[in-house]
Parts: C-alpha cells; structure tokens; sequence
C-alpha cells in the first residue's frame, strides 16, 4: 500500500508545491489524499487534519513520505483519528508531540506523589509550578468533561505504533526547559497577568463542547489564536510554540524510515510547514539562559529608589517616625491581605505582619521565608501530591489541597510584599517632595 501510495504521489506534479530546500534535499507538500488514491478499498483514509510532504533527495533521488496531523490534546476523535491513520499507513517511525518527562507523566498517574513543595519554595520556583498546575487542571477540567485524557492521542499513536512494529519517536523539547525559557522570558507584570489568565481558565466556569474543541483543529481558527496570543504575549509564544515548531520539525525530518506519521497539536502544523527545510540548532533551544545584569538589578530598582527618597525626605526635614509609618503600613498591610485571601495559616499571617517591613528590602526572600514557613506548618504528604493530579479542578479544591494551597501562599506572600513596597515607595516619594 505505501509503494503504491508513493507512485500517486510522483504521477501528479501539478499538484506539488515546493516549499523551501535545504541542501540536497527538495520538501514538497500536496493534499494528503494523493497518496491513498490507489490505495486498496479496504484501507482507511488518513486523517482530515493531515498534510503530507516528501524530503526527495537530489544526489539520489530517495524520498521519504511525512503524513503530519494536528490534533487536539482533549478530542475523542483525534484518537480515532491518529490510530485509523497509523493503522492504515503502517509507517516505519511514529513522531508524536511529546518529551520523555511529558511521557512519563502521561503513563504515571501517582507522577505529582514526588513534588517536593519546601524545595519548589526554597528554589523560588513556587509561580512557575503553580502556572504547570493549572494548565494540567483546565486540561483535566476539559478531558474529563469531554471523557476523554489529555494526551490521550499521543499516547494512542504510540499503542499504535507498537501494534504495527513501527519505531517511536519522542520529538519535543524537554517540558521543564520550554516552561523555563518561557517562564524566564517574562517580567513580574507579565507574569502576574498570565498567573491570573491561567488560575481563570483552569477554575472559571467557562466550558468547551465536544463541537468547539473540533472546532480548534481548523486552521483558520488556529491562525486567530495564533496571531492573538502572539499580539498579547510574544515573550510566551516565542518559546511555547515558535522555538518548539523548530525543534519538531528537526526531529521529524530526521526521523528514519520511507515512511512517517508525526502528531503534534494543530497549533504546531502550519508553523512547522513554514520553516521546513530551514537549519535549526536543538542544543540552542535547550538552554536555559541566565537573566541579563538588568533583569537581576530590576527587582532592586524600588528599594534603591526608596533609599533615595528617604535621603531626600530627611534633608528636608520629614519626621523618621512618619518615613518608618510609610515603609512599615503599606508592606505589612499588603502582604497581610494577600496571605489572608490564600487562607494562610494563622502562624504565617502573624509572621508576615511583623517581617515583611524586613522583607521588602530583600527582593524575593518574603516567598522564601513565608511560603517556606506554611510549608513547614503544613507539611504536605505524598498523598496530598497524589491528589493534585486527580482533584484539583477548581479554586475551592485548590485552596484545600496542602500542595497547592502551600504555592498559593508563598505566591501570595511575594506578591503581597511587592506591592506594599511599590505602595510605600510611592508614600516616600511624595514625602520627599513635599517635605
């Protein structure tokens, strides 16, 4: 079948589009249904939300034949789609979307049973985690409305590829490096505005339809998303999906065989078919930068100004007693009020009330002594990480769990602290200037 599936596809250059060439190769697409017109009756079709393109090779004439489908992570019919094809073509290798750490806690379910919450608080990682637990949240929130996992097609077209003895490939970047560079690409601003987007969608009450979620696998509707999220947040798409269209796109054309199915997420396919044949250096994508001298000086900016201010406030005169009450209210008050709507514990709240004038001084130590004295208090179990996996679907359920209740706090507790410094600097300032 895929012999005669490749003579299709040679007998009808009118329809061949040269997309781009790399050296001594030619990459051509044509509509995935050229190569199954001679297939036998009995085949399956491959699926509607393929391409196919063939990497001929000009010294020899050789060509591999790539069928690349966009799916959508939570879509039953996605499944039935990716196996039908797989089924059908046979192919030497399977690509799917995944990393091995995405694997593993695909085929894990107790995976969330080894997070180790005091080291995420000591390592101020605590943001970060939160943002991976609620995507995993409105993904479960989705797959269990819809019956279906997320990443249950991946997992399927890897089934799949075992029933029909074809080699699989693992060909996305590692997870924990994609959320870092992206995660490492945003300021505080920017972070709080995505922590907020992604708490709202993973416990709001909006819900998609088994219609709408077919609905994001057309590429007119992915080309909007697309355009909007890069319009909103270019520091997020760059590394969430620019860098990783590349990255898949080099595995997969390296991927052996005559024959090759790749199932990524529709939003990856009409990136990748625009930089196939393109050079791209993986080892580039997997490091993780250090923040620039400027990005490590900035959270210092507000304290260095508060010092001037109160250098300034003392030269003409202003009380320390009213400069001590402008430092000490807003960011005893700010952080109170924050630690107190992530129901912090009783101990940790009376703590950050008298720390955090202390606090403020030392840009990001209020999450590390705050969020690291809940987790001490609250101790979070093994079990506790097991639960995140399967409950955590919804803020009350959040703020019950230990694990992520413990996050939210030390998220809190940071933020809470920066923005009574923001608040007194702002104070100290118009000290200052009043005199």
């Amino acid at each position: 079948m895929l012999d005669q599936g490749r003579t299709a596809a040679r007998s009808g250059p009118q329809r061949e589009e040269v997309l781009s060439r790399s050296p001594g190769v030619t990459i051509i697409t044509r509509p995935v249904t050229d190569v199954n017109e001679p297939a036998p009756a009995t085949a399956e079709p491959v699926s509607p939300h393929a391409t196919t393109f063939i990497r001929r090779s000009r010294a020899t004439g050789e060509e591999q034949t790539f069928h690349l489908i966009g799916t959508a992570h939570i879509s039953k019919k996605s499944v039935e789609e990716v196996t039908l094809a797989i089924e059908s073509l046979r192919p030497d290798t399977v690509c799917v979307e995944l990393c091995a750490t995405r694997y593993a806690a695909l085929t894990d379910p107790s995976r969330f049973r080894a997070l180790d919450v005091p080291a995420i608080v000591r390592e101020g990682r605590a943001g970060f985690t939160l943002a991976t637990l609620a995507l995993q949240a409105f993904q479960t929130r989705m797959g269990a409305r819809l019956g279906v996992r997320p990443g249950a097609e991946l997992l399927a077209a890897v089934a799949a590829a075992e029933r029909v003895g074809a080699a699989v490939v693992l060909a996305d970047r590692d997870v924990q490096t994609t959320l870092k560079r992206t995660w490492g690409n945003l300021g505080i601003v920017k972070r709080v505005v995505l922590l907020i987007g992604l708490f709202a969608s993973a416990f709001g009450g909006d819900e998609l339809d088994e219609e709408q979620v077919e609905a994001l696998k057309r590429r007119e509707h992915i080309s909007d998303m697309m355009t909007e999220l890069g319009r909103k947040f270019p520091e997020v798409k760059v590394p969430l999906i620019d860098e990783r269209d590349q990255y898949l796109v080099s595995h997969i054309v390296e991927a052996p065989g005559n024959t090759v199915v790749a199932v990524v997420g529709a939003g990856h396919v009409d990136g990748m078919l625009k930089i196939l044949g393109n050079s791209v250096d993986r080892s580039a994508l997997e490091v993780v930068p250090m923040p620039s001298f400027a990005a490590r000086l900035r959270p210092w900016a507000p304290v260095l100004l508060a010092a001037v201010a109160v250098r300034f406030a003392l030269a003409r005169g202003v009380a320390p007693g009213a400069l001590f009450v402008a430092w000490v209210g807003p960011t005893a008050v700010g952080a109170s009020l924050l630690l107190l709507a992530a129901r912090a514990r009783i101990e940790t709240w009376l703590v950050s009330a008298v720390a955090s004038p202390l606090l403020a001084f030392v840009p990001g130590s209020a999450s590390r002594v705050l969020g690291g004295l809940e987790a001490a208090l609250r101790v979070p179990s093994p079990e506790d990480g097991a639960r995140v996996g399967r409950e955590v679907t919804s803020m009350r359920s959040a703020l019950s769990n230990p694990v992520t209740r413990t996050l939210l706090v030390t998220v809190a507790a940071e933020y809470g602290v920066g923005l009574g410094r923001l608040i007194a600097v702002a104070w100290l300032l118009v000290r200052a200037w009043r005199g």
